[in-house]
C-alpha cells in the first residue's frame, strides 16, 4: 500500500469523503489517504494528524515527495489538537484504531467539532460504545459498511450532526442501518463472531473460577441478539 494504491479499507473509506472536503485525517500514519484525495483532486485541503512521531515523519516524507507542502499540512499532535479554526475542515477521518480509542478522541477533542462536519470512522472492534458516544453526542449514522479483507472485517462508520436520534441496545451493538441492509460480509462477520461467542459462553460455564454474573448475562444476552439476527 502507498498514496498510489490503497488498501481495499482505505479505498473504501475515501469513497465516503465528500467532494471537495477539507480533510482532517487523524492518525493519519503515513499520510497516505490525504495525499491519495488530493493527487486525485477529490479534495482542497489536508490535515494529517501524528501523534507518534515515526510515523508522523513518514506522512511529512509522503507529502514532501508528492509536492504537496502547499495543500496538506502535516501535524505533531494528540487527536483533533492538530486542528485549527482557520483550518475550515469539512471532514475528518479515524481510522485503524479501537472504537474506545476513536470515542476517547472525539470526547476530548470536541471543542474542535463544529458541528458540521462528517466523521468517517473506521473502527478496529469497538463499535458499539462508539454509536453510543455518535447517539449521545447528536450525530446520526448516515452510512456504514462492513468490509472483509485478508481475514479481518472492518467496519466503516460515516455520521454526521443532525436532529436527536435514539438508537436500540441491538442497533447500537450491530449497526442501525447495517441491520438493515445486511451485506454478505456482515452476514460474514456475525458467523463467524457467533461461534467465537458460543466457544466463550462455554468456557464461562466451564471455569473453575466463578465468571461475575454480569458478564455472563452479557454473552448470553449478545449470543441470543446474533442468534435472532441470522436466524
Amino acid at each position: 500500500m502507498n498514496e498510489h494504491t490503497l488498501s481495499m479499507r482505505l479505498e473504501r473509506v475515501a469513497t465516503h469523503v465528500p467532494a471537495g472536503a477539507r480533510l482532517a485525517d487523524i492518525g493519519s500514519d503515513h499520510g497516505y489517504l490525504p495525499v491519495a484525495l488530493m493527487r486525485r483532486g477529490a479534495i482542497v485541503a489536508a490535515v494529517a494528524g501524528e501523534v507518534a512521531l515515526t510515523p508522523f515523519h513518514a506522512a511529512v516524507r509522503t507529502v514532501r515527495d508528492n509536492d504537496l507542502q502547499q495543500h496538506i499540512s502535516v501535524r505533531l499532535a494528540s487527536g483533533l489538537t492538530a486542528i485549527e479554526p482557520d483550518d475550515g475542515i469539512t471532514a475528518i477521518s479515524l481510522c485503524g484504531m479501537g472504537g474506545e480509542t476513536i470515542r476517547d478522541i472525539l470526547d476530548s477533542g470536541k471543542a474542535r467539532l463544529h458541528g458540521h462536519e462528517r466523521l468517517i470512522l473506521q473502527p478496529n472492534g469497538g463499535e458499539q460504545p462508539l454509536r453510543q458516544w455518535l447517539m449521545d453526542n447528536g450525530y446520526r449514522i448516515l452510512d456504514e459498511e462492513v468490509l472483509q479483507e485478508n481475514r479481518f472485517f472492518y467496519e466503516i462508520i460515516v455520521a454526521e450532526r443532525g436532529e436527536p436520534v435514539r438508537y436500540s441496545a441491538e442497533q447500537l451493538y450491530f449497526g442501525p442501518l447495517q441491520m438493515q441492509t445486511r451485506s454478505p460480509a456482515f452476514i460474514a462477520k456475525w458467523q463467524r463472531l457467533f461461534r467465537q461467542k458460543q466457544k466463550t459462553l462455554s468456557s464461562f460455564k466451564q471455569a473453575r473460577q466463578a465468571v461475575p454474573e454480569e458478564k455472563l448475562e452479557e454473552v448470553a444476552r449478545q449470543v441470543q441478539w446474533i442468534t435472532e439476527l441470522l436466524a
